[in-house]
């Protein structure tokens, strides 16, 4: 069975900081594209970073320069260290793997208070 499942959310003021993690399992983590996605409130989930095997990054353009994605393959687990927190990067954080398949972590909410 593959599970993804993050950790680290939580509430932080405008400026602050957070580690989130994501540690897979029941399939190869070295294989697989690993991203973060988030979701406000009634908007669409959309990506935030992605990581391939090979390690190349990807940011959307609205986080570079204060969020930086890492992986750990000998933990099987995905990072996003989010720096200079905005109000706008309020939301649930999802953590994804995708190889043959893509899969969903069950979310992290992420509130930064202005």
């Amino acid at each position: 069975q593959v599970r993804l499942v993050e950790s680290g959310g939580g509430l932080v003021q405008t400026g602050g900081s957070l580690k989130l993690s994501c540690v897979l399992s029941g399939i190869k983590f070295s294989l697989n594209d690993m991203a973060w996605y988030r979701q406000a409130r009634g908007n669409e989930r959309e990506v935030v970073a992605t990581i391939s095997p090979e390690e190349v990054i990807y940011y959307t353009d609205s986080v570079k320069g204060r969020f930086t994605i890492s992986r750990d393959n000998g933990k099987s687990t995905v990072y996003l260290q989010m720096n200079d927190l905005k109000p706008d990067d309020t939301g649930v954080y999802y953590c994804s793997a995708r190889w043959r398949e893509i899969y969903w972590g069950q979310g992290t909410q992420v509130t930064v208070s202005s």
